[in-house]
């Protein structure tokens, strides 16, 4: 399976909680990345994120658009994120909503890797071509 992978920047528009009750706290955040890398474009996510009164605890899901290239395909996609936090154990899963592809990426699929090391992020994309 192909790999794509680089740095990105992300950029977080956080929104004040929509609720906040008995220690959980529910919020609305606009997530805007730039990607280099054998991926080069931007893209944006509207993420639902859940934050317990337990520390480490939480949980989050988005749907985002990506716009640009993948090793030299131009195109776009849309990734479907599920995250979750049990007491600082994260667990991410990041998957191309099928048949989401345009472009010179019609027909792709795959997962996505986010990494964030002392606050530097990259990703690795594993995808496949239809």
């Amino acid at each position: 399976m192909p790999t794509a992978r680089g740095p990105m920047g992300v950029n977080i528009d956080a929104a004040p909680p929509f609720l906040e009750q008995d220690g959980l706290k529910l919020n609305h955040n606009v997530v805007r990345k730039e990607f280099s890398g054998d991926m080069v474009g931007a893209s944006e996510a509207q993420m639902i994120g859940a934050v317990t009164a337990t520390p480490g605890s939480a949980g989050y899901v988005a749907i985002e658009h990506f716009a640009g290239s993948v090793s030299g395909r131009t195109g776009s996609f849309v990734l479907q994120h599920s995250g979750v936090m049990n007491r600082g154990d994260a667990r991410l899963t990041v998957t191309i909503v099928p048949d989401s592809g345009a472009g010179e990426l019609a027909g792709i699929s795959g997962t996505l890797e986010i990494h964030n090391v002392d606050g530097q992020h990259s990703y690795v994309l594993h995808y496949e071509m239809a």
